[in-house]
């Protein structure tokens, strides 16, 4: 259990990191790998389009897809809405935050509306499946 510990916290400490970097040096990762890609023959990933971003944002929308059907395959178990009110209500905040420090796109504030429904109506879920105790795990 030990490792599992060590394990989990390293990786949340390098998902953090990670998560940073993308948001304060958003073309970073992409600069870094284009730099070493010839080393290996490949070619460089585009800035725009379908590119790097596109693999983390269906990755996030496969996740939230699964926590949903979770909620509903397992409807006493609190720990899918609360998690799914973490992401939902962190996309809506970090959409804002982009909005205002970024650039006021609507896409940006669409998504802090629609995001932060979703994560109020799951928070309202967990508080509710969680008051009622039907659930015995975290």
């Amino acid at each position: 259990m030990s490792l599992y510990k060590l394990f989990s916290l390293f990786a949340a400490g390098i998902f953090a990191v990670v998560g940073l970097i993308f948001l304060f040096f958003p073309d970073a990762a992409l600069i870094f790998f284009n730099r070493i890609s010839g080393y290996f023959g490949l070619p460089e990933a585009s800035f725009e389009g379908a590119g790097f971003y596109l693999t983390l944002a269906v990755a996030y929308m496969y996740l939230v897809t699964l926590l949903a059907i979770l909620m509903y395959r397992n409807p006493a178990q609190h720990i899918y809405p609360f998690l799914l009110t973490h992401a939902k209500l962190a996309s809506s905040i970090l959409s804002l935050f982009l909005f205002f420090i970024y650039q006021p796109y609507l896409i940006f504030f669409a998504n802090f509306v629609v995001d932060g429904l979703i994560g109020l109506a799951a928070l309202y879920f967990y508080l509710k499946i969680r008051k009622t105790g039907l659930s015995g795990n975290a």
